[in-house]
């Protein structure tokens, strides 16, 4: 396995090919608050692995046993100026951003507790695989403030406008069953699996074309909320990327000559 570090907090971690890559957050003793330094170093991996065409698949991991990430480090914010808050806010923003942005699929792989921007950061992601442990929420009004990094947003897009408003004005904790029965994570497993199944999805996927997962994710995010129309376009414009591409000849040889495919990525 081989490691990258991004400052104290963050780590990214590669194994084999490298087309799967694991992004450690890492900060135990804080359960993974997210401070200033924390969300540059997130901010930081998230536009290296962006630029790395070799990456298919990242997953958000976390290194704090009992916790995914307990959202903003409140004792640092307690700390600062308002003049120093709204400084720090295009830092915090570019965590949640990068994540949200990364071209590839991403999976978060939640246990314990997932709360404000830490359930962000999993919203952030494609698929949230969660363990028997995980309590997820977003109870930024109970402290004065709202979800401030995409909640209001991504949460709705998940689970419909209703049930995200009654979970966001209630800032109600749900724990793992409730919360996958109420589609806020996407699987629960065993306890303390829940890194080893987002990994063995990840390489799942990490198996098929990676111009092709680009170009679907690109056409699932795009397409959201648009209406049937504008979204086929867009469907379009991505089939249009891939349909002459290496990738797209390789895939049909592959079939055809009844092998895996070699990708050539391009």
């Amino acid at each position: 396995m081989s490691e990258q570090r991004f400052g104290e907090f963050v780590a990214v971690r590669r194994e084999g090919d490298g087309h799967v890559a694991e992004l450690a957050m890492d900060r135990p003793k804080a359960m993974n608050a997210v401070s200033t330094e924390m969300a540059r170093s997130i901010g930081a991996a998230c536009a290296a692995l962006a630029a790395d065409p070799s990456v298919r698949v990242v997953v958000l991991s976390s290194t704090a046993e009992r916790a995914f990430c307990v959202g903003a480090d409140l004792k640092e914010r307690n700390s600062l100026s308002d003049a120093e808050l709204v400084r720090q806010r295009p830092t915090t923003r570019g965590a949640y951003g990068g994540v949200l942005e990364l071209p590839v699929p991403t999976i978060a792989a939640v246990h314990g507790f997932a709360l404000g921007g830490g359930f962000e950061l999993a919203l952030a992601c494609d698929v949230i695989v969660a363990d028997e442990s995980a309590v997820v929420g977003l109870p930024e009004v109970s402290v004065g403030v709202i979800p401030g990094g995409g909640g209001t947003q991504l949460l709705p897009r998940r689970v419909g406008a209703a049930r995200a408003a009654e979970l966001i004005f209630t800032a109600r904790r749900v724990e793992a069953a409730e919360a996958l029965s109420l589609g806020l994570v996407d699987s629960v497993v065993p306890a303390g699996q829940d890194t080893a199944e987002a990994l063995a999805l990840a390489s799942r996927m990490a198996a098929n074309s990676p111009v092709g997962l680009r170009a679907a994710k690109r056409a699932l995010r795009l397409g959201h909320g648009m209406d049937l129309a504008a979204g086929l376009e867009i469907e379009d414009a991505a089939w249009r990327t891939v349909a002459f591409s290496g990738d797209r000849a390789e895939g049909v040889a592959a079939f055809n000559e009844k092998r895996k495919p070699n990708w050539p990525g391009e």
